[in-house]
């Protein structure tokens, strides 16, 4: 069965059938191996029964709450925050492009959505003061990944209705993965600033422009704040959370002026149209799900790891590897949906805590939104850069690599993920 639907799978994409079909019809064939019978049954309950959870009501918010800070112009005072910070360092602009993403993760969660915005903005200036287009568009696709991984977190959110794990421990538990991968390619650009001859452009900021940029940035920073303090403190359900953050943001664009009736219209279509494509995905994923589970795949993939149940490292080393390599060549919200379920049974037998097991697989499955063939964030790049798609995957395995070194650098160092919860969550 599970062979069967895999060949369906991998058929049905390579003809260019949407993903949610192409799922669909995985399932329709594994109830053909099962039991025809509860096609009819079973299949709608599942379709229907994967998406209706009050949890998921958190991503359209979230997505909807970042979509109304660009209408409202509050996504370009945090690019400018970020300019006024680390702008008039050498290599300035390619440290802005990373901090700016910083600042975007804390607002919509979204890898491609990072992309596109700063890539649109930034690749352009980054051209001109002497980076070349590659790279340029290389940093942007690699720092987008730090969106998913500081709260708000769309892929956490999915986790945690899957496995019942606190979204507020996973939201606090990405933010210190988040900063290190920050770094990362801050140092990255660090290194290629000074090999490239890059010069140091602009003056050192007066303490009134740093007044000044941070007073304008100061309500977008806010909203991560509600965000996470709201839900860690208990006062707000992770969908309230995203409720709250929407008014305030409503709020915050109608007593700047900036925020217009045909913006607010812009912003609730493209909401929809992002979280239609999403849950289709998922609801369909969840019909796979509920067959392997019915299989007993999940049961069977722990009796073949049993040999090292007792090496959680290698364990952990293990399904990163199986994650990585499904990322490749699947949708990140499709690959999580299906691997979920069958890797925490393994994770639990082997004692790995889930909030940081919920962390692991998150930054891998983002990292395959930079990983050829499939990587999403690649191609928004490479469109927005102007530049041929083979050049750019060319020019990315670097970015990768850091990712996966900062990935590693999590597996081997639990900690890293579950301190900041363990001090202000009181998550044990």
């Amino acid at each position: 069965m599970t062979l069967a639907m895999f060949i369906t799978f991998i058929v049905h994409i390579l003809l260019g059938l949407p993903l949610f079909l192409t799922l669909l019809l995985t399932a329709v064939v594994g109830f053909f191996f099962l039991d025809i019978n509860l096609i009819g049954r079973m299949l709608p309950q599942q379709f229907f029964g994967g998406i209706n959870a009050f949890s998921l009501m958190a991503i359209p918010l979230f997505i909807l709450a970042g979509n109304l800070m660009n209408s409202a112009g509050l996504t370009q005072r945090l690019m400018t925050l970020a300019r006024t910070l680390v702008g008039h360092w050498r290599g300035g602009l390619g440290y802005v492009n990373v901090v700016s993403s910083v600042f975007f993760a804390g607002i919509n969660g979204s890898a491609v959505a990072d992309t596109s915005a700063l890539g649109s903005l930034l690749v352009p200036a980054m051209k001109k003061e002497g980076y070349s287009v590659p790279y340029a568009a290389g940093l942007t696709a690699g720092s987008s990944l730090i969106g998913p991984i500081i709260p708000p977190s769309i892929f956490m959110i999915l986790y945690a209705s899957l496995t019942n794990t606190s979204v507020g421990a996973l939201f606090l538990a990405g933010v210190i993965p988040g900063l290190i991968l920050g770094c990362g390619f801050m140092m990255m650009n660090w290194i290629y600033a000074r090999r490239a001859g890059l010069a140091a452009s602009g003056e050192k900021p007066t303490l009134a422009r740093l007044w000044s940029a941070s007073w304008g940035a100061f309500p977008a920073l806010l909203a991560p704040v509600i965000i996470v303090g709201g839900i860690v403190l208990g006062v707000v359900t992770p969908t309230e959370s995203g409720a709250l953050t929407v008014l305030y943001v409503l709020v915050i664009g109608l007593m700047t002026g900036q925020l217009s009736l045909v913006r607010f219209w812009s912003a609730l279509v493209e909401t929809a149209r992002l979280t239609s494509a999403i849950f289709l995905i998922m609801a369909a994923s969840a019909a796979i799900s509920w067959l392997l589970s019915y299989a007993q795949v999940p049961k069977s993939f722990v009796a073949m790891l049993e040999p090292f149940i007792d090496q959680p490292i290698l364990v952990l080393l293990m399904l990163s590897g199986i994650t990585f390599i499904t990322g490749m060549f699947m949708e990140e919200v499709s690959a999580l949906m299906l691997l979920t379920p069958i890797f925490v049974p393994v994770a639990m037998a082997a004692g790995i805590d889930p909030v940081h097991l919920g962390v692991v697989i998150t930054l891998n499955i983002t990292i395959a939104l930079i990983t050829p063939p499939m990587g999403a964030c690649v191609f928004v790049a490479a469109a927005v850069s102007k530049i041929e798609i083979t050049e750019l995957f060319k020019t990315i395995w670097p970015f990768v690599l850091l990712a996966l070194s900062v990935l590693l650098l999590l597996i081997l160092f639990p900690g890293l993920t579950l301190w900041l919860p363990n001090i202000l969550g009181g998550y044990s």
